[in-house]
């Protein structure tokens, strides 16, 4: 029989392997697997326009986006400094500063239990089709303390931000479990409408999942406006070897 070792460095990166498979399981685990396609497009520059002021008019009070500046953003997002400043930032934050929330732990301790987390790679951790059915599964729940709940992420400690424009949600549940009593919701239906019709906060829900998207990873936009150049490249090259391959063997056949 063969013996198997692992050097050290192989054994680390054996280590980092599982830990994102046990984070990537987890996580699905959290989400209940039901997800919504959220169908997001980071080359849509309206769409992260509109994600950003989404953003920081209705999250930012709360989550910050610590690995994110003001100025990469109002670079990549198309705004000058003056709209970012005037429009996007509540905090007195500088333009090359991080974007942080005013919200101090006393006060996030006291309303919500712990500090909100910051949303810098929610989009790398939980996914976007995660995000985006999150924001759409707000319940009115009087048993919680805040009098809401999540059915994508049962007994969240946060409100629904978005519910003007979306409504009060109310849950709908199914049969109870006949060992444990308990009733799952099986459904979500808005019973009082808000400012936006369903299509109208779908897109709002889209729009906040995309910032969040390129959040978690800013240079993808630079990756895909690349990747074109990329690949006319490679064919270039392609080409060009073919060419040289011909004439080298060209030599090669006379003999």
């Amino acid at each position: 029989m063969t013996k198997i070792t692992l050097n050290s460095r192989a054994f680390q990166k054996l280590a980092v392997f599982a830990a994102g498979v046990l984070v990537s399981v987890s996580a699905f685990a959290a989400g209940g697997g039901n997800l919504l396609q959220a169908g997001t497009d980071l080359g849509d520059r309206a769409s992260l326009q509109r994600g950003a002021q989404l953003y920081m008019n209705y999250c930012s009070g709360c989550h910050s986006l610590k690995y994110l500046r003001y100025s990469r953003m109002g670079e990549d997002l198309g705004l000058s400094e003056e709209e970012v400043m005037s429009n996007l930032n509540f905090t007195g934050a500088k333009f090359g500063e991080q974007i942080q929330v005013s919200l101090t732990a006393d006060h996030a301790n006291q309303w919500f239990g712990k500090m909100p987390p910051d949303l810098s790679v929610i989009s790398r951790v939980r996914g976007s089709d995660w995000i985006y059915t999150y924001l759409k599964s707000f319940y009115l729940d009087e048993s919680r303390p805040l009098g809401w709940n999540n059915q994508l992420f049962p007994n969240a400690s946060m409100p629904n931000p978005l519910w003007q424009m979306q409504g009060l949600q109310h849950a709908e549940y199914g049969a109870a479990d006949p060992a444990t009593g308990e009733r799952h919701v099986v459904g979500l239906k808005v019973t009082q409408p808000g400012t936006l019709d369903a299509a109208g906060f779908d897109q709002v829900a889209r729009d906040i999942t995309t910032f969040l998207e390129y959040a978690g990873e800013p240079a993808a936009l630079q990756r895909q406006s690349m990747g074109v150049w990329v690949i006319l490249f490679l064919a270039m090259f392609t080409f060009i070897a073919y060419l040289l391959k011909i004439e080298y063997w060209r030599d090669v056949d006379k003999h």
